[in-house]
């Protein structure tokens, strides 16, 4: 653990193994409600000195930051692969998008405007600034292990705010390599702090403290919804990036082998273990049959393996556990009329022993009522759905409790302005299926979360805004 500048070592380990090989990458120490609190007072207590210090400043830490990880990024993207699993390439992706992060918001440190106000009164003038919010708990999945403390950490340390960031249980690696290179930039003690552990424990505590002011959480909307109410107990700041179920929408006039390669971008990498990638593939009447032979031929070709062999495109699932979901939403959709049109189970014999592999998989005639098409995925799994009308298509991509992700292709310009308009999700991509970067912003809408990550957006959610009135004497 790194809190308050300093390395701690415990009784309590937590073993991380490769899912690829079931080999033991390395051992973290753990920790419980005692040492969250003095990461918690050591945040409060250097808060003050922190958020003072010039933009500038704080930048050059991130600055600093940003070329240690150049320096580290082959390493980097394969302790990401070793404790996760996705393939080398997704994982090199992983990193520079990490410095993508530290980089934008270096230099959105310098942005923080405020602005002055033409008051009622002429012996008034009014001004409005803009502070950070204090200290902030980030809890971070394990899909994106480094990225995703990238998105959280940057942001709140440009802002001025100091952290306390819990990352998961089963990817804690990265970020500890991460805090390394905090420690050895030489960012005041105090100002990032690193814990792991129990969750209840370690999460509860952080929701629990009046001290800190801000959650910032990505993961299940389960687990997202319980931090809210919590937060309403000290009236918390939170930013939540939830659950997704990305439609991917495919019209008659699209370019059909841009779309094929559209779907297997987005559900494939990583084997599927994103909260933006395609769940529902609905593709119009008359192009199904000919779009589903295509995508099976592409999908047929997708190597799988251990992700630290670059030939591999789809590496393994995190766990047994996930395994079993995919197995569930397979085994319900055929009993709902649905038929494999390939892969449809796990992928054993040899190496693949031990790891949790499973086939990527294409299954027709999705309908209504199935698992596939109500609960998040998680896998490489891709149900093909049939559609007649733009309006039924619509209607249907957005009747589910998510609003994260979506994706259409079309070359009908006033059909990219109609459907992007009608879906309801923070996120569209026309003819793109990795709409994403560091200069846009980043969140969803209904029960996908709250706030957005990334862009000018991000370091707002980081900060408060005060109104300051002044009196004068007219002469």
């Amino acid at each position: 653990m790194y809190i308050n500048g300093e390395w701690l070592q415990t009784n309590e380990t937590l073993e991380v193994f490769n899912p690829a090989t079931g080999e033991l990458v390395d051992k973290v120490c753990t920790v419980g409600i005692l040492e969250t609190n003095v990461a918690i007072q050591a945040a409060k207590a250097v808060f003050g000195e922190w958020s003072q210090l010039p933009a500038d400043v704080r930048a050059n830490y991130l600055h600093k930051t940003v070329e240690k990880l150049k320096e580290q990024a082959e390493q980097l993207a394969e302790l990401i692969t070793k404790e996760m699993g996705k393939s080398i390439h997704n994982a090199k992706y992983e990193v520079q998008s990490t410095i993508s992060f530290f980089q934008w918001f270096a230099e959105e440190a310098r942005r923080v405007y405020g602005r002055t106000i033409p008051a009622a009164a002429d012996n008034k003038r009014i001004t409005v600034t803009k502070q950070p919010v204090g200290v902030v708990a980030a809890v971070t999945p394990w899909n994106f292990p480094l990225s995703m403390a990238a998105r959280k950490l940057a942001p709140a340390l440009a802002a001025g705010c100091t952290v306390i960031l819990k990352p998961s249980k089963e990817a804690p690696l990265s970020s500890l390599a991460l805090f390394k290179i905090f420690d050895e930039v030489g960012i005041p003690k105090g100002v990032v702090n690193l814990v792991m552990g129990n969750s209840d424990k370690i999460v509860g505590t952080l929701m629990e403290s009046k001290d800190v002011r801000k959650i910032s959480f990505t993961g299940s909307t389960e687990i997202g919804k319980k931090l809210i109410r919590q937060s309403a107990d000290s009236v918390k700041r939170v930013s939540m990036e939830l659950g997704g179920h990305a439609p991917f929408i495919v019209f008659e006039d699209a370019d059909l082998d841009l779309a094929i390669d559209g779907v297997i971008q987005s559900k494939f990498a990583s084997s599927g273990q994103q909260c933006v990638c395609t769940n529902r593939v609905y593709v119009h009447d008359s192009i199904y049959d000919e779009f589903a032979v295509k995508l099976k031929e592409r999908v047929s070709q997708l190597k799988v393996g251990d992700g630290l062999d670059a030939s591999n495109q789809v590496g393994p699932l995190i766990n047994e556990g996930a395994l079993s979901k995919m197995k569930e939403q397979v085994e319900d959709a055929v009993s709902k009329g649905a038929s494999v049109l390939f892969g449809g189970e796990r992928i054993t014999g040899g190496e693949y022993d031990k790891g949790f592999f499973y086939c990527p998989t294409l299954l027709l005639n999705g309908k209504e009522g199935m698992k596939i098409l109500q609960e998040e995925t998680f896998g490489p799994v891709a149900p093909l759905i049939r559609f007649s009308s733009e309006e039924e298509v619509i209607q249907r991509a957005n009747d589910i409790e998510y609003g994260l992700a979506s994706y259409f292709y079309t070359n009908d310009l006033s059909r990219m302005y109609r459907v992007s308009e009608k879906l309801e999700y923070g996120m569209v991509g026309i003819n793109d299926s990795a709409p994403f970067s560091v200069q846009a912003p980043f969140g969803g809408v209904k029960e996908s979360g709250l706030g957005r990550e990334g862009g000018s957006e991000g370091i707002e959610d980081y900060l408060t805004v005060k109104m300051t009135s002044t009196r004068i004497k007219l002469v």
